[in-house]
């Protein structure tokens, strides 16, 4: 009876064990993706972001690998193939954005709410940008169906608040938009995340001034 009550504690610990190691394992992949996105992003001259954006995804499809089952390292695969578009060009960048939007649905599958909403602010944000009909799926209205969704889950976020308030202003209401614009800007901070509020909050002091 000892025993086996000895041997039934020594299972429960290892797999208690297992568990720790693979939250350690995604949090860390997923803080160096965050990182890396940042400054290829925001700090790397244009000229070298195509290159370096591949490199980046290299490395989140790794993480991908390593995390079978959880949806953070897919988020962030997608947020990095989706940014890689911007600079990429041409059928390559169709590409991209087409097997972004296949990861946050793969993500969805798994756990909707990952990372405070990120799955439909990323889903938004490449609805509004993408290009409509016949080249992709780009669609505004369903742009602000997800970005309502992101707001739902994170409605002080500043991703979420900054994607509603550019579509906003892109479909003619500026009004409405600057409300969300400014509500990104005095988002709260988020923990690990400095560099990329900063860059953030760049590109919403860039979008107020245009509506000045």
């Amino acid at each position: 009876m000892m025993k086996s009550l000895f041997r039934n504690a020594l299972f429960a610990a290892a797999l208690t064990l297992a568990g720790t190691a693979l939250a350690d394992t995604v949090t860390s992949d997923v803080a160096q993706l965050q990182h890396g996105w940042a400054q290829v992003y925001y700090s790397l001259p244009k000229d070298q972001k195509d290159v370096a954006f591949g490199k980046l995804e290299e490395e989140a499809k790794l993480a991908v690998a390593r995390n079978p089952g959880r949806a953070e390292p897919l988020v962030w695969c997608a947020i990095i193939e989706s940014s890689h578009a911007k600079f990429a060009g041409g059928l390559h960048a169709l590409d991209l954005i087409k097997h972004a939007r296949k990861l946050l649905l793969d993500a969805e599958k798994v756990d909707p709410q990952v990372l405070g909403g990120s799955i439909y602010t990323s889903l938004g944000s490449l609805y509004a940008k993408a290009p409509g009909w016949p080249l992709s799926f780009g669609d505004k209205k369903k742009a602000a169906e997800y970005l309502k969704q992101a707001l739902a889950i994170n409605p002080d976020g500043i991703d979420p608040n900054f994607f509603y308030g550019e579509l906003l202003t892109d479909t003619g209401n500026a009004e409405a938009g600057r409300r969300f614009l400014e509500k990104a800007l005095n988002a709260p901070p988020r923990e690990g995340r400095e560099d990329a509020d900063a860059g953030r909050r760049a590109e919403i002091q860039a979008a107020l001034a245009d509506l000045d």
